[in-house]
């Protein structure tokens, strides 16, 4: 039930970083560089896989969607964020509060498949090397993104739809830059159990089984690189997996320290900075980690180079 003198809220207030001026221009000039620097590299790296022949194979295949989702993610969040910061607009309606939580669920879940399948394509490639290109065909692999992001367009509905349900008085104030779920949760007036049920139900036959598949990848993984005799075998079978692991460290990280340490209300102020690291700071780091030490990614930025001079003469 509605709490008693409350009225159903039409906006939401964003807390923000800080009401220091000095410190917002430097907060808005650091998160617009971050944006550009995720615009350019993720579309960079869209555009390089769909034009170079040498990256038409399954990791890039995936590498690719993985960059479409990060750019989309950052979309949602930083956009809105720069307002706030720069403009000093920390109101949100109500509506583009919901599509905030529709679309960064969509993309979040999304996002969890697509490096869960990355891992199985790692686990192919070194454990089953003479069957890869059986098993990690074009259709299975489209099959794995189409269902990626048909299960975050699950989790995006599900989460919207627990939402649509909860009552907000007029004055509540979200403590992020962004509509966090559990955030709005926790301020709604009314009874919560079925948006508790649907975040819960979603984070266990959503987020754990996409998990469960990259950790049972690595031990695979693993268990097969020490079988191998030769240093420089080991070495070789590491380095494929290299961009993967930091990809995956710099994504779970900030969500389970976030999410899943339990602490006191007093000592959450890290949460801000935990959020910005997943929703603005590692889609811009992901094109960077997969190609800084990839050998093809460089070949193939060196060959579009070379076509590039040679239409210019």
């Amino acid at each position: 039930m509605p709490g008693i003198n409350c009225t159903q809220a039409t906006e939401f207030s964003l807390a923000g970083f800080t009401e220091d001026s000095a410190t917002q221009v430097t907060l808005f000039l650091l998160f617009l560089l971050t944006y550009l620097v995720t615009i350019l590299g993720n579309l960079g790296m869209i555009t390089l896989i769909r034009a170079s022949a040498l990256l038409h194979s399954p990791m890039y295949y995936f590498l690719g969607n993985l960059a479409f989702v990060n750019l989309c993610t950052s979309t949602t969040i930083t956009p809105r964020m720069l307002a706030g910061v720069f403009l000093g607009k920390k109101g949100i309606t109500y509506a583009g509060c919901m599509a905030q939580i529709f679309t960064f669920g969509l993309f979040l879940v999304t996002e969890c498949f697509l490096l869960a399948a990355m891992a199985y394509d790692r686990f192919v490639a070194i454990c089953h090397p003479l069957l890869y290109l059986l098993v990690m065909s074009p259709e299975r692999c489209s099959r794995l993104v189409t269902g990626s992001y048909l299960l975050g367009l699950t989790n995006g509905v599900g989460q919207t739809f627990g939402m649509s349900s909860l009552f907000f008085c007029s004055s509540s104030t979200i403590d992020l830059f962004f509509c966090d779920i559990s955030m709005l949760i926790s301020l709604s007036s009314s009874d919560t159990t079925l948006s508790l049920l649907i975040l819960r139900t979603s984070s266990s036959l959503l987020g754990v089984p996409s998990l469960l598949v990259v950790l049972v990848s690595y031990v695979a993984i693993i268990s097969s690189i020490l079988s191998i005799s030769s240093a420089e075998g080991k070495r070789k079978a590491l380095s494929t997996c290299a961009s993967h692991l930091a990809a995956l460290s710099t994504f779970y990280g900030p969500l389970i320290f976030m999410y899943l340490i339990p602490r006191a209300d007093t000592s959450r102020g890290g949460d801000k900075w935990a959020a910005v690291l997943y929703t603005v700071v590692i889609p811009m780091l992901n094109p960077w980690i997969y190609s800084l030490r990839n050998r093809e990614v460089k070949e193939a930025w060196r060959r579009l180079r070379k076509i590039k001079l040679a239409w210019t003469f």
